[in-house]
This record gives structure tokens, C-alpha cells and sequence, in this order.
């Protein structure tokens, strides 16, 4: 079977370039996670990789199938020389690790904690998991493997995360579109919610 780490590599500099910076976190029990960085004009871009090194499990599977299975890795995009965002590297390798570390399935929709800010000041401590296929195209992997999907994350207030819980993914995106809400601003406050 195919590393597919490379190959998940080889799409992030297709579609973002070269990244400027990478750092790796390893936990207790779990792959290597490394976080990329890539700038771009006003916009700096964290991706994820080694997340997509194994297919996410059912959690009430009873055993995990090494080969099939959704794969994905994420990528947060915000404005850069606002904030210490560089800062988020952890925090994303704590969620990048999760379906390794909680056994979930990590799919557009879904909130994902931290517990803590993203970064320094930061008022997020979880984010959003929205559509992939934006940005970075899925990348289609020899068969029986499922592809890699890049999973955009969008930063949420804590108000917004509890909004979220009670309204929906969707109604919180259109609220945030409504609004014009800026959601690569790492300094924005919580939209307006009723």
C-alpha cells in the first residue's frame, strides 16, 4: 500500500506553493502530525498532514478497517500581521489527531474544541468544519482507498459555537454571509446572533 503522506504533500504545494514553515507535534499513542504553512499576499494558510495517514473510524465499530474508510486533512486560512496566529499549530495538531487519539469522524458540519484560544488573544477556541474542494481539490487515491479530502475550518466564538449546537452549520454559515463577517479575521468578534 502506497504512503499516502507524499502524495497528500504533493496536492498542498499544487495548490497552496511552497510552504514557508512546518512544524511537527507528536502524542502519546498517535502518528506524527505536521502542521505547513504556506503565505500568500495578505493570507497565511495552516495545513495539516498526517491526519490522512490512516482512514477515520466508526467510534462504535468494533474494529477499525485499516483501508477504508474517510480521509482527510485541514486548513485554516486567516489574514496574517494581526495576530500571533502561528500560535495554532498545536492546536491543530490536537485536532488533526483526534480521530486517532477520540476515534471520531471528522466531516463538514462537525465543531471541533480546543478547549482554549487558537492563539494568543484569540477569541476562538473551536472551529467549524466546512465543505471541502475549495481550495485544495480532493485527492483521489487507488482503490479500495477513499480520497483525502482538505477540510476548510472556519474559527467559531464560543457564542457562536453554541448558536451552532442549537441552530445548525448551515444557519450559523448563512448568518456569518448575511452579515459579511470577515472569517479570516483572527481578531473578529462574535456575529450578531438573535
Amino acid at each position: 500500500m502506497a504512503d499516502v503522506l507524499p502524495l497528500v504533500e504533493a496536492r498542498l504545494r499544487t495548490a497552496l506553493g511552497e510552504p514557508d514553515a512546518r512544524a511537527a507535534v507528536t502524542f502519546l499513542g498517535t502518528d506524527r502530525i505536521e502542521v505547513l504553512r504556506f503565505q500568500e499576499g495578505d493570507v497565511v494558510r495552516y495545513a495539516t498532514l498526517g491526519m490522512s495517514a490512516q482512514p477515520m473510524a466508526d467510534p462504535t465499530a468494533m474494529l477499525a478497517d485499516p483501508v477504508k474508510g474517510p480521509r482527510a486533512e485541514l486548513v485554516l486560512s486567516v489574514r496574517s500581521g494581526v495576530a500571533d496566529t502561528d500560535k495554532v499549530l498545536r492546536p491543530l495538531a490536537v485536532l488533526a489527531a483526534s480521530p486517532q487519539v477520540e476515534g471520531v469522524v471528522v466531516a463538514p458540519g462537525a465543531s471541533l474544541d480546543v478547549g482554549e484560544p487558537l492563539w494568543p488573544g484569540a477569541s476562538f477556541t473551536s472551529v467549524l468544519v466546512a465543505e471541502p474542494g475549495g481550495l485544495v481539490e480532493d485527492l483521489e487515491l487507488d482503490a479500495p482507498l477513499d480520497p483525502v479530502r482538505f477540510l476548510p475550518l472556519l474559527p467559531m466564538t464560543p457564542n457562536e459555537a453554541a448558536w451552532k449546537r442549537v441552530h445548525g452549520a448551515q444557519a450559523l454559515q448563512e448568518r456569518w454571509l448575511t452579515q459579511g463577517t470577515d472569517l479570516r479575521d483572527p481578531v473578529r468578534k462574535s456575529v450578531a446572533l438573535d
